[in-house]
């Protein structure tokens, strides 16, 4: 049986505006620049730059119009009071912000090479070698077959087959084994290799004979697994050799290069360029905050724009082509006040966060321990400049602080709190850093495994279990004690 019934309800639901100015805080300095060219392209009564004449900030803080501006097709043009989008010669409060670097000073382009790529590089390599047609189709796609590490992690049955359906090129396994030692020929040596056994022993070949490289071959060839695993009393025993002999040559060994096609200097498909959103500097004890000036662009209303709206407000005769085209004037012109007002709310987030951030973490800003660092949560954020714990997280998930010290990560500065034999806070970044020191120097021939760790660290006066110390080593990303022994 269908009822019907009448709810009240009361939600909460964020404007369209608000959540397009939470999109704006979580952008970095490079994509706040992406997104602001954007906005000006898409709205032609936004412009860029200083000029004499800008629209009244104070005029448009009323929400009724962002109501309008919502619901514009609804609107009458002679209900537009066309004095709101007139300037007079009031400097608004946005045009006075300083920026901390001048016209000068910002690198807006950062060029960049352009060198041939990895496969490319191999393809010309290709044309020294004397190959018929038929063989230089397979061999151009083996090497298209080479991921970007060097590797072919495709069986030699795999090519053959996709061959045939896909290229229409018939062979065997063993044409392919053939032509697959040409692509062995090139460099960097061990390109072409279908596994880091193969690739090792790809570059010892091609290095100059003697008693060590003999021998690593032999190891890589025969003892792979032992190697791998460290197990130097096996190796010793099996060879018979002395233990100054192995030390070269596993040095010998080490020296290769795992990821072949990672050390070509064309290979890095994408540049990450950072530009930090912040920077703290130490003047006479006192540590400084700045905001990147380019967060704190100068934008101003097209003032053709707001001529049109005073040729309209002076106009005797309005045509209904006239009413349509104040009411499109007026929504890019809500559009442009909001975008402004949304920049510069932004700024002002940016800097509060991360000034509470700075005052938080003082000691480790003056002096750069990172035992001094203080467990810091989004919350304790949050309650210092009065903002949602989300807001306080996209500010610290994307964004980089130039530091003394280096450029940091914002969101490095968070850690959990764990307390120590007297029961004070400390950080978790403080009890990595310890255990990466401890850990760095251990006695690389007996290396410490975990609960002999558990054991340093609970003198040192962190009492922390054997499992959380393998959990932290794991974030360090260092092996485990076996990984770690050295000859």
């Amino acid at each position: 049986m269908l009822k019907q019934n009448l709810q009240f309800k009361l939600s909460q639901k964020l404007s369209p505006q608000q959540i397009q100015l939470m999109k704006l805080i979580q952008l970095p300095t490079l994509a706040f620049e992406q997104r602001m060219l954007e906005e000006m392209n898409e709205n032609p009564a936004l412009e860029l730059g200083n000029e004499e004449e800008v629209y009244e900030k104070d005029e448009f803080d009323n929400n009724d119009d962002y109501d309008d501006y919502e619901g514009s097709d609804n609107i009458e043009a002679d209900d537009i009071n066309v004095d709101e989008y007139l300037s007079n010669d009031e400097i608004p409060d946005y045009k006075l912000q300083a920026n901390n670097y001048s016209e000068d000073d910002i690198d807006r382009e950062s060029p960049f090479a352009s060198p041939i790529s990895f496969h490319q590089d191999l393809i010309n390599q290709l044309n020294t070698s004397i190959l018929n047609d038929a063989d230089r189709e397979i061999a151009e796609f083996l090497v298209g077959s080479i991921d970007d590490m060097g590797y072919i992690r495709r069986s030699i049955q795999d090519i053959v087959d996709d061959m045939a359906f896909t290229q229409g090129i018939y062979t065997d396994e063993k044409n392919v084994e053939r032509i697959l030692h040409v692509i062995h020929e090139l460099e960097p040596s061990g390109v072409g290799a279908r596994d880091l056994q193969e690739c090792l022993l790809l570059q010892l070949k091609h290095k100059t004979p003697t008693e060590t490289i003999a021998l690593a071959i032999d190891i890589i060839e025969h003892q792979f697994d032992a190697f791998t695993k460290k197990h130097y009393d096996k190796l010793l025993q099996k060879y018979g050799i002395s233990q100054e002999l192995l030390k070269k040559t596993i040095h010998e060994i080490e020296k290769l290069n795992p990821k072949p096609g990672g050390s070509f200097t064309g290979n890095n498909k994408v540049t990450e360029n950072i530009i930090p959103d912040f920077a703290i500097r130490i003047n006479d004890g006192e540590l400084e905050l700045t905001l990147n000036g380019r967060n704190a662009p100068a934008l101003h209303v097209s003032k053709d724009y707001q001529e049109m709206m005073q040729t309209y407000k002076v106009s005797r005769d309005k045509s209904n082509s006239q009413k349509d085209a104040v009411q499109f004037i007026k929504q890019k012109l809500d559009s442009a006040k909001w975008f402004i007002d949304a920049i510069k709310q932004r700024q002002e987030t940016l800097y509060v966060t991360m000034n509470a951030i700075m005052h938080f973490q003082e000691e480790y800003f003056l002096d750069g321990e990172e035992t001094s660092m203080k467990p810091m949560i989004l919350k304790d954020i949050a309650d210092m400049v009065g903002l949602d714990i989300s807001t306080v997280s996209r500010v610290a998930n994307s964004k980089y602080v130039d530091t003394p010290y280096g450029t940091k990560l914002i969101k490095e500065f968070f850690s959990e709190a764990m307390k120590n034999d007297q029961g004070e806070d400390v950080s978790t970044l403080e009890i990595k850093k310890i255990l990466q020191n401890v850990i760095e120097a251990e006695d690389k021939h007996k290396p410490l495994p975990d609960d002999q760790l558990a054991d340093i660290l609970k003198e040192k006066g962190y009492p922390i279990a054997r499992r959380t110390i393998a959990k932290y080593r794991e974030q360090l990303d260092i092996p485990v004690a076996r990984m770690r022994k050295k000859i």
